[in-house]
């Protein structure tokens, strides 16, 4: 959900090469007769903001509500009404984050979600179609107004402080230890050789490189390191195609709508696993109820552990990340993706062959799988996972996410991914700050009567488990009693 441009000041994710809009795609995505001309995003913004404009409609909250289709998207920020439908397509966070919010107001996901809001209102207004109506609350009623209100309070009190700032020095030290880990691992295998007991100390580290360099494209994902949008863009493709393998923007697609909907069926891609798990506490049930049972879901969490943490990455996202670039014809994802294997094989081609290499680079990504999915299922599988309930932002962060306890070790070996309720709430803050901001945070629930979860991590990752054992237990009650009526 992020488009910042911006030549000074903060860059973002997604720079202006990536928001070229080719003459060629009109409004609806499809291609014209001429795909020569281009005109960039910003300078079509602010034409179109040059134009004419009739007066503002003025429109109710159930007015609103009704325009939640896929064809027909409207959304609502800062009290004014946009008409999203045919940007839909070409929203670089992907389509599905507008429809998401659609019918809905969106002003503190909009805030959340991009760096430099100014630079993105040019796109809005063109969208522009109306604003409530004056006896109209600021959210929909069913929203706590209070609550929303001191949230923004705090976001402003954080951005005075410069929270939201990043440290240079921090993410370029965090790259440094990265390809020191990598330049190890090649000189460890050449002076000793490849033998089975080198092999496993070499993946041992090149493990650890890689999953560090998993919270590192993270941060860039999702951040504003340098002052230039390129080198934001070019950080984050070197790091996620060449030293992960993978897309950056299947990433981006996947990662934007799990934060836009954190744990909510099936709008997060995170917890909609399918037919593989049952989580929370209604969707077990329907799935009891309606007789689908794909293998035994009150052993589900005995597959997390001997399945699922081991095989997620090189099984499932490794194959779905080349499919989402070869199908969408992200050639510079697939180059940056080459690249990764092209040096995998140059380092350590010479001494595995071919066939060893691959071998190698799958045995890296099964000892890597566990480390990342325990990290990032810890904060969200054990929490409130639900249908829509188009709650305001920050409960519904608070309620779908927890914490793990800070100290030194805690925040290296989860990339401070332990901080989750405050990264949710505030994507774009640099992880090096969260734990500055978590007192703050926790303050604001306990005035308002919300839980503040904050666990050691080894009872985080065993409530994975019993999370999942207790889903699937739900599950098998409702199969059961279905079977006897």
């Amino acid at each position: 959900m992020t488009f910042e441009e911006k030549p000074e000041g903060n860059g973002s994710l997604v720079d202006e090469s990536q928001l070229d809009l080719d003459a060629k795609h009109q409004a609806n995505g499809k291609p014209g007769a001429s795909g020569k001309a281009k005109l960039s995003a910003r300078q079509e913004a602010y034409a179109k903001c040059n134009l004419p404009r009739k007066s503002l409609n003025t429109y109710t909250w159930q007015e609103i509500q009704r325009h939640n289709q896929k064809t027909d998207q409207w959304l609502v920020i800062n009290r004014k009404v946009y008409d999203v439908t045919g940007w839909a397509d070409r929203h670089p966070g992907g389509r599905q984050v507008l429809k998401h919010y659609a019918g809905e107001d969106a002003t503190d996901v909009f805030r959340a979600m991009h760096l430099d809001p100014d630079i993105v209102r040019l796109y809005l207004k063109p969208l522009l179609i109306g604003e409530l109506a004056p006896e109209e609350p600021n959210q929909e009623r069913n929203k706590n107004a209070r609550l929303v209100e001191d949230f923004q309070e705090l976001r402003r009190t954080l951005e005075t402080l410069n929270m939201f700032n990043a440290n240079l020095g921090f993410f370029f030290l965090h790259l440094t230890q990265i390809l020191i880990l990598e330049a190890l691992a090649w000189v460890i295998v050449w002076h000793f050789g490849s033998g089975w007991l080198i092999t496993i100390f070499i993946s041992f580290l090149l493990t650890v490189a890689q999953a560090q360099g998993s919270f590192l494209q993270h941060d860039m994902g999702h951040l504003s390191i340098f002052k230039k949008s390129k080198w934001n863009r070019l950080m984050h493709k070197f790091v996620m195609g060449h030293l992960k393998g993978l897309s950056a923007k299947w990433w981006n697609y996947r990662h934007f709508q799990h934060h836009v909907k954190t744990n909510i069926y099936p709008k997060d891609p995170d917890i909609d696993a399918g037919p593989l798990f049952v989580l929370g506490d209604l969707q077990p049930v329907e799935y009891g109820k309606k007789k689908i049972k794909f293998f035994d879901y009150e052993k589900q969490h005995l597959i997390f552990c001997l399945v699922f943490s081991p095989f997620l990455i090189p099984v499932y996202f490794y194959p779905e990340s080349i499919l989402h670039m070869c199908h969408r014809r992200h050639w510079e994802d697939i180059a940056w993706a080459i690249s990764f294997y092209i040096r995998y094989f140059i380092t350590f081609g010479p001494f595995y062959g071919i066939f060893g290499t691959m071998v190698l680079i799958y045995l890296v990504k099964i000892l890597e799988s566990p480390w990342i999915v325990y990290i990032t299922q810890m904060s969200h599988i054990p929490m409130k996972v639900s249908k829509e309930e188009n709650r305001d932002w920050f409960s519904a962060q608070v309620l779908a996410t927890c914490n793990v306890e800070h100290s030194f070790f805690n925040d290296w070996f989860t990339g401070h991914l332990n901080f989750q309720i405050e990264h949710h709430l505030f994507p774009t803050m640099p992880r090096h700050n969260c734990h500055k901001v978590a007192p703050l945070v926790k303050s604001l629930c306990a005035k308002h009567g919300l839980p503040y979860v904050n666990k050691p991590m080894l009872k985080a990752f065993g409530d994975i488990l019993r999370a999942l054992k207790k889903y699937g237990a739900l599950w098998k009650e409702a199969y059961c009693t279905h079977s006897e009526i």
